[in-house]
């Protein structure tokens, strides 16, 4: 992954420089989801994945039974039911997650126009997590980079103001 860059301070005359080592094959993903329920504070149920197959033919991205697992412990956590909006990921559209959806009546599932980034809260996510917790950062291995991921959503997980500001 290729740090993001943000201002920076440095002596006069002298660029500040980021070394990375080369790319790395390995992937990595993660779900979220940005949860709001009357009268109670704004959740953010996330789910990481280490792809370690995907050079063989594996892979690279969340299937649609991660997408289940990650719906079923909203479920749970939440108690109650859930409207789903997504973007048209291919995933998200997938027959037996359509399926899955509609057999469970606690899922009431929208769509968003065809290309909307601007409109999907998660995206708004993604944006704090990249400007705060990975900014300048070269990644010495994967398990860096994990724990950095999940220290930053954690970060973002306790401060719901900031999922109310995505979600608005």
């Amino acid at each position: 992954m290729t740090p993001p860059t943000a201002r920076t301070w440095a002596r006069r005359g002298r660029t500040p420089v980021i070394r990375v080592r080369g790319r790395s094959q390995r992937r990595f993903s993660v779900a979220a989801l940005a949860c709001y329920k009357q009268g109670e504070r704004s959740r953010l149920i996330y789910r990481p994945k280490r792809h370690v197959d995907h050079k063989r033919g594996g892979r690279r991205s969340f299937t649609w039974t991660d997408y289940r697992d990650l719906l079923t412990a909203a479920h749970q956590q939440l108690c109650g039911q859930i409207v789903l909006v997504w973007d048209n990921l291919n995933v998200h559209k997938d027959r037996r997650l359509r399926e899955f959806i509609d057999t469970h009546d606690w899922i009431t599932c929208y769509f968003l126009p065809a290309y909307a980034p601007d409109l999907d809260p998660v995206e708004g996510i993604w944006s704090l997590l990249r400007r705060s917790s990975q900014v300048n950062t070269a990644f010495s291995d994967p398990d860096h980079l994990i724990s950095t991921l999940r220290h930053g959503l954690r970060k973002i997980q306790y401060r719901s103001n900031l999922i109310d500001g995505c979600l608005a």
